[in-house]
């Protein structure tokens, strides 16, 4: 057992997700918030409710072996951020700040530094003959600074419906009447009070902020926006060095993060995808174009699809002709993946016969990079291997730099050679890998470290006392099963990979009474066969079986003969006629069940096949 534990302070949408991401561990933390309102469950982490003094925490965090400090807090918290930053900088623990994503700033908005700022830019307003009516969405800590405008303008403000927050604003000299709460719908607040102006902190998406600005805009208020606080400035001030702090703004960013600073909190490492390490160099190699760096950059930060932007390291580099492009290693760390340690490449260039391309940003495939040779991938017949998300990383980060129309060339020097050891060539892909990844992230995949994980889940889903759990085989099928099932809390939605039959086994051992199967056609097919671990180590599709089974659904000659030709079972949503689609998919449902049913006896299990567009049957 690893020595040690994790400080996460929390209260807020992130300090949530911190739980979540931690919890995935199966080892001992802390969680701590000032008050009881937040609901979270915990299976390995412990609850802290209450403020402590700076002596108090520095004997807690030593004589609970405290090895790294998350700070989860509000963006605006400043007087806790310095107590936190205070405090590791004494005792010499790694620090963690999970951060908010940012807002767009070129939103039709009024950015201003401070309340001070925007009370003084408010009373140099010339003011007519009625007061300009403002409503604050600050919450109860700014009305003491905003409660100085009420001289010049009609202030009203909008915080936590609590004894504490109410008491506080009443102290600070606010008229009750002017309270309101913050649970209440904001439109028709906005309607009812039909303010000129609204003052809203910059508190990150999670916040809810784009919906308030919307709604202000809509019936043409002006919107001032208070800028967050720069955690750097803080940072700074106790002088920590860069070594011992990282900023985050996603689950994923804290995981990596987390393995940096404490080696060993979790049993295996994390790493990234062929499609998120094209998308590092290419930002690398348009920075170069561009010139927008004065000295070299040592890395780089990527957006991946679920919004958070990720910290990674590029490289320089020339070829035989002295063209300058950017390079990444590949780490996919603890999964045991052929790809792991290649470089990846990319050129970049400003090319105007790009234009007419998405984003007029043209995405080739160079040395290394395999070439599609047949139908049934997210890209054509001829086409490099470079799959659909990947590519909308590459433009949409590209485009976050320049509006140039760009051609972008990815390599991979080794890539034809490793190819050989991938299932490439038995997919028609020729010539090299495929740049690929659907989250932008790789969950290590040692199956003794991904069982153990989906147990611990497992646990964590029992605790919070719903009687039932849906099981899923990633990123993207759990997005579809989760917005099919909005009511289930999240913690009940638990990834097996490929092992289906394991993941069962310990749905039953938990006790559940309801387990949803949400499964692809291509692991329906493996598991009707009754492969009940889907990997392509263990069992492929088998095309003889596939046919039985569409003879038993009684599907036309055509669709049989149509079979013969397809390399991926996703491929049979496009052969199969719409009218023999539903008898075959029960026929898949039947087999499928047959051999899951019988791996928890006492509970209902159900199973969810997912087509292409993400459509339940």
């Amino acid at each position: 057992m690893v020595a040690g534990s994790v400080l996460v302070y929390g209260g807020t949408t992130e300090g949530r997700i911190a739980v979540q991401v931690l919890e995935e561990a199966g080892r001992p933390f802390y969680y701590s918030t000032r008050t009881d309102s937040q609901e979270v469950t915990l299976h390995h982490g412990t609850r802290l409710v209450g403020a402590m003094t700076h002596k108090e925490k520095i004997t807690f965090c030593e004589n609970h072996d405290i090895r790294l400090v998350i700070d989860a807090t509000h963006p605006f918290a400043e007087h806790i951020h310095e107590s936190i930053v205070r405090l590791v900088s004494e005792l010499e623990i790694p620090l963690i700040r999970f951060d908010r994503k940012s807002i767009n700033q070129s939103l039709n908005v009024c950015w201003i530094d401070s309340y001070a700022s925007f009370v003084q830019e408010i009373k140099l307003l010339e003011m007519q003959s009625q007061k300009t009516v403002v409503l604050s969405l600050c919450g109860v800590s700014a009305v003491k600074e905003l409660h100085t405008l009420e001289t010049v303008a009609n202030v009203h403000y909008r915080i936590l419906n609590t004894p504490a927050s109410k008491e506080k604003a009443l102290a600070d000299g606010v008229d009750e009447s002017h309270l309101y709460d913050s649970q209440e719908e904001l439109e028709p607040l906005l309607e009812r009070l039909r303010p000129d102006i609204i003052v809203i902190k910059e508190s990150g998406s999670s916040g809810g902020f784009q919906q308030k600005v919307e709604a202000a805009l809509r019936i043409g208020c002006k919107v001032y926006a208070i800028k967050r606080p720069d955690y750097h400035t803080v940072l700074s001030r106790f002088r920590i060095l860069k070594s011992c702090y990282q900023i985050v703004n996603g689950p994923y960013g804290l995981r990596r993060a987390t393995e940096k600073l404490f080696p060993n909190f979790f049993e295996l490492k994390s790493g990234l995808t062929t499609g998120t390490y094209a998308t590092v160099a290419a930002i690398g190699a348009c920075r170069r174009l561009l010139q927008l760096d004065e000295a070299p950059i040592a890395s780089v930060k990527v957006v991946i699809p679920n919004g958070e932007s990720l910290s990674v390291p590029i490289y320089d580099g020339e070829d035989e002709s002295g063209k300058v492009y950017c390079m990444c290693i590949k780490d996919s760390g603890d999964d045991p993946d052929v790809t792991n340690g290649l470089e990846v490449c990319a050129y970049v260039e400003v090319d105007a016969t790009a234009k007419g391309q998405p984003d007029d940003i043209a995405i080739d495939g160079g040395v290394g990079v395999g070439i599609i040779t047949l139908p049934g991938f997210d890209t054509l017949p001829g086409e490099p291997a470079i799959n659909k998300v990947p590519q909308q990383m590459i433009r949409q980060n590209l485009r976050l730099l320049t509006d140039e129309p760009l051609r972008v060339t990815i390599s991979v020097p080794r890539g034809e050679e490793i190819a050989g050891r991938t299932f490439n060539p038995r997919l028609g892909i020729k010539g090299g890998i495929s740049i690929v990844g659907v989250s932008g992230i790789i969950k290590p995949f040692s199956k003794e470290g991904f069982l153990n994980s989906i147990r611990k889940c497992m646990h964590v889903a029992r605790a919070t006392d719903c009687d039932h759990v849906v099981i899923n085989s990633g990123a993207k099928s759990e997005r579809y099963v989760k917005a099919f099932y909005p009511h289930l809390p999240s913690q009940v939605f638990v990834e097996y990979g490929n092992f289906i039959g394991d993941t069962i086994k310990m749905a039953a051992d938990e006790g559940f009474t309801k387990l949803s199967l949400g499964i692809m056609l291509g692991k329906a097919v493996k598991l009707a066969a009754g492969h009940l671990d889907t990997h392509s180590k263990h069992s492929t599709m088998d095309k003889a079986f596939i046919a039985s089974m569409m003879v038993e659904a009684r599907c036309g000659k055509e669709v049989l003969e149509a079979l013969d030709k397809i390399k991926l079972a996703r491929e049979l949503w496009k052969i199969m006629p719409q009218s023999d689609v539903q008898n075959f998919v029960n026929v898949v449902r039947r087999y499928c069940l047959l051999y899951c049913e019988p791996l928890a006896p006492d509970c209902e299990v159900e199973l969810l096949l997912i087509d292409n567009d993400g459509r339940i049957w």
